[in-house]
């Protein structure tokens, strides 16, 4: 027994669903999933179920000759026109027989003999064959003068009552893809987020403006909307330290020295084009000059630009085992979450993750600890010598810290964020995320654990002997490089906005 799914479209009417579930029951299928809800679309029903190869192919085969199996994606034509109707018994009737004939969906209609246009019937159908529209409009012009007031064939004017098609058409828009073969599956586990955080009492208008809401802050701050606040700190004799934080996602950050420089973490990769540009503006990453880079977890604002880089990636082994599985809750107790599943699938879309193409495994811990963490390895970063340690697995499994105790420097990927300094547009997009797998962190009584942990580390090395008048800085997932004041992170040193290299806001 596998598992399978599909989407139908059933008509709306008495025992259109029942005859469906007949056909499951026939071949001896068990439905593991099914969720249709009205208030969303009244056609569309999602099914999941368990059975072998060939009786899900017989399924498929009787819901398609009924004409029940949605197999396409493709954008309906959406018709709306005024019709003058002979005021006689009947003529509404008349009419019907020709949308009917063509079946079109009735998507609006408005007459009142009463109102300012008594012989006029305004009506808006949808269509899922195109080609049927110019039928139609033959047809009508033959029999009634009619007026044309919209006529799309390009699925922008759908309405609620092919909801599904009209959301697909919007997640086309963003990404740009167009593959039913896509589309379809994504159709599905999309309704599957939305059934389970309906369940945790969110409202499925809230999660379908997310989803939205994440793929548009994408695309409209990439090309010509790209804009970063950027971090120059000099670190120790030649050495720079750069953090970019791009429009949306984590922070990018860069060492360099005179003899080389090295990455930690890469950004979305649909900023790649305009992070490259920002680089070359401050001399970086240019000439060959970038030798390595550093992944601290797998999320797709961490990494997933890495594969368009021609240098090796180093990584921890369950970081390379989430990107292999695009799950990111893989290796924690979240990992059957279908939250976090699709979760990973969409942003991946939205994001163009790009994969590394070669992946330097990290050692596993070497028994030793710093703090309540394990010690992976040292690594040497332009001169510094840094100490790699293993997260705990509460933001996600395989997640690494890089602390360098001479410099006074760590760096804490997601389990310190300065979220106190992101900006509004920043701490939006990060809130979206969060709705939809409801938590960022796979077990949140984990991620606790470790930012104590974090910040007991930090005040242990303050407390020891130092010359340095700099303060201990942390450099976070997300935000500015900031030092602890009072127990608040404050950004630390000047701060840039690029394109325009003026203060950033």
């Amino acid at each position: 027994m596998n598992r399978y799914s599909f989407i139908t479209r059933v008509p709306d009417k008495p025992g259109s669903l029942h005859k469906a579930a007949e056909i499951v029951a026939r071949h001896n299928a068990n439905i593991n999933r099914i969720q249709f809800d009205r208030r969303i679309d009244p056609f569309t029903v999602f099914f999941e179920l368990s059975s072998t190869e060939d009786e899900y192919l017989l399924i498929l085969k009787d819901l398609s000759e009924i004409g029940y199996l949605q197999t396409s994606l493709k954008p309906h034509s959406f018709l709306k026109i005024y019709v003058y109707l002979p005021h006689e018994p009947g003529a509404l009737f008349e009419f019907l027989n020709y949308t009917t004939s063509c079946r079109a969906s009735i998507a609006y209609i408005d007459f009142d003999d009463k109102g300012l246009h008594p012989d006029r019937l305004t009506v808006s159908v949808n269509l899922d064959d195109p080609s049927v529209a110019e039928r139609l409009l033959g047809e009508l012009r033959s029999r009634y003068r009619i007026e044309v007031l919209e006529y799309d064939n390009s699925g922008e004017h759908l309405d609620d009552t092919v909801f599904y098609l009209r959301f697909a058409q919007s997640i086309r828009d963003l990404t740009g893809e167009t593959s039913d073969e896509i589309l379809l599956p994504l159709m599905g586990d999309i309704n599957h987020i939305v059934q389970e955080l309906m369940n945790l009492g969110e409202s499925p208008k809230d999660v379908f403006e997310s989803i939205l809401k994440t793929g548009t802050a994408l695309r409209t701050t990439s090309g010509e909307g790209f804009y970063a606040d950027v971090q120059k700190i000099r670190v120790s004799g030649e050495v720079d330290l750069f953090c970019f934080q791009p429009p949306c996602g984590g922070s990018v950050y860069i060492f360099s020295s005179p003899e080389d420089q090295v990455m930690i973490d890469t950004g979305y990769g649909i900023y790649h084009e305009r992070v490259m540009e920002m680089l070359g503006a401050y001399g970086l990453c240019n000439a060959g000059r970038l030798s390595r880079i550093i992944v601290t977890h797998a999320d797709a604002d961490h990494c997933g630009a890495a594969g368009f880089f021609p240098v090796p990636v180093s990584m921890h082994p369950g970081t390379q085992k989430i990107i292999e599985k695009a799950n990111r809750a893989y290796g924690s107790g979240r990992e059957d979450s279908v939250l976090e599943e699709v979760y990973t699938t969409l942003i991946g879309l939205f994001s163009r993750f790009t994969p590394p193409k070669t992946i330097e495994l990290l050692p596993l811990p070497s028994g030793e600890m710093t703090g309540i963490f394990p010690q992976i390895n040292r690594l040497n970063i332009c001169g510094l010598t840094f100490t790699l340690l293993e997260g705990l697995g509460g933001h996600q499994y395989g997640q690494i810290y890089l602390l360098c105790e001479q410099e006074r420097l760590l760096f804490t990927a997601d389990t310190i964020i300065n979220f106190d300094h992101l900006t509004k547009d920043r701490a939006d997009y990060s809130s979206l995320a969060a709705l939809l797998v409801d938590s960022v962190n796979v077990d949140s009584s984990i991620a606790r654990v470790e930012r104590k942990g974090i910040f007991d580390l930090v005040k242990a090395i303050e407390k020891q002997e130092s010359e340095k008048q700099r303060p201990f800085l942390i450099c976070g997932g997300h935000g500015p490089v900031s030092s602890v004041v009072d127990g608040k992170l404050i950004p630390f040193g000047h701060i840039d906005r690029y394109p325009d290299l003026s203060p950033a806001p």
